[in-house]
C-alpha cells in the first residue's frame, strides 16, 4: 500500500493513528478499509481498526460497554420519531441526544421539555438521522472526569470544571488535576480494556452519591488540555507504550 507522497505503508512496523477525518460515507469507509489491510499485512496500528470503528461510534461503543458489564448511563438508541418521543419519557423527560458521530461536544443537545423534543426529533426525522437518545446525569454536584489509559494504565486524569451541563475543554471548561478513586480508576481500565484499545480517553460522570458511569470512551484522544495540569510528559509516555507493543 503506497501512501500519497509515495511511501510504503505496509513496510510501518507501527502507525499511531492520531485522526480519523469528517467525510462522505464512501470516504470514511475507505479509510477505515486502509487501516484494516494494513493490519493484516502486519503493521501495528494504536488504535487498531476494529478499536477505532467501536469508540467513533457511539451506539456501537454504548453496546460494548453494556455488554462488558461497564457502567453507562441509561440509553435508547431507534431510527423513528415516534420511538424518540416514547424514549423521552421513558428516561424521565430530562435527556441528551447526540450524533452517533461527532466529537468536542459538538452536535449534542440537552431537553427537558416535551414540546422540545417535538421539534429536535422532527429535525433529526427530515435529516433521515438516528436519535441516540440518553439520561442526563443530574450536573448538580457531579464531577466530570477524563482519564488517559495507556497500555492497560492510567498514564493521567483531569476534572473538567466548568458551569454548564457540558464540561468540553473546547466549550470552555476548564481543565483541574485530580486524583482518581481506585473504583474510578478500575471503571476506566474497563471501558478501555471493552473496546479493546491501547490508548483511550475515559470520560466519566459522577454523581453526588459517587456512583461512576462510562459516558465516552475517545479511541483517537488528545491530551494537550490534561497535559496542562500533568507533570509526566504524556507523548513520551504514549510513544513508548507504542513502542513497546511492536516489540512484544
Amino acid at each position: 500500500m503506497v501512501g500519497p507522497d509515495g511511501a510504503r505503508l505496509d513496510a510501518l512496523d507501527l502507525l499511531i493513528v492520531r485522526g480519523l477525518p469528517r467525510g462522505s460515507l464512501e470516504q470514511v469507509i475507505f479509510r477505515m478499509d486502509a487501516l484494516h489491510t494494513l493490519a493484516e499485512q502486519g503493521v501495528r496500528c494504536v488504535n487498531g481498526p476494529r478499536a477505532i470503528e467501536r469508540t467513533v461510534d457511539k451506539s456501537w461503543a454504548g453496546a460494548t460497554l453494556a455488554m462488558s458489564g461497564v457502567p453507562t448511563p441509561p440509553t435508547i438508541v431507534c431510527e423513528r420519531y415516534d420511538d424518540a418521543m416514547v424514549a423521552f419519557e421513558r428516561l424521565g423527560g430530562d435527556v441528551v441526544v447526540k450524533p452517533l458521530f461527532g466529537a468536542m461536544g459538538n452536535g449534542i443537545v440537552r431537553v427537558e421539555d416535551r414540546d422540545v423534543a417535538h421539534r429536535v426529533f422532527r429535525a433529526l426525522e427530515l435529516e433521515r438521522g438516528v436519535y441516540y437518545v440518553q439520561r442526563t446525569v443530574a450536573p448538580a454536584g457531579r464531577r466530570d472526569l477524563r482519564v488517559l489509559v495507556v497500555g492497560g494504565e492510567i498514564a493521567g486524569a483531569m476534572e473538567r470544571a466548568t458551569d454548564s451541563w457540558r464540561a468540553n475543554i473546547a466549550r470552555g471548561a476548564r481543565p483541574r488535576a485530580v486524583a482518581l478513586g481506585e473504583d474510578e480508576r478500575a471503571l476506566a481500565l474497563a471501558a478501555a480494556g471493552a473496546v479493546e484499545a491501547d490508548v483511550a480517553g475515559v470520560d466519566l460522570l459522577v454523581g453526588p452519591d459517587g456512583e461512576a458511569v462510562v459516558v465516552e470512551v475517545n479511541g483517537i484522544p488528545g491530551w494537550q488540555a490534561l497535559q496542562s495540569v500533568c507533570d509526566e510528559d504524556l507523548t513520551a509516555r504514549v510513544v513508548g507504550a507504542c513502542e513497546a507493543l511492536v516489540t512484544v
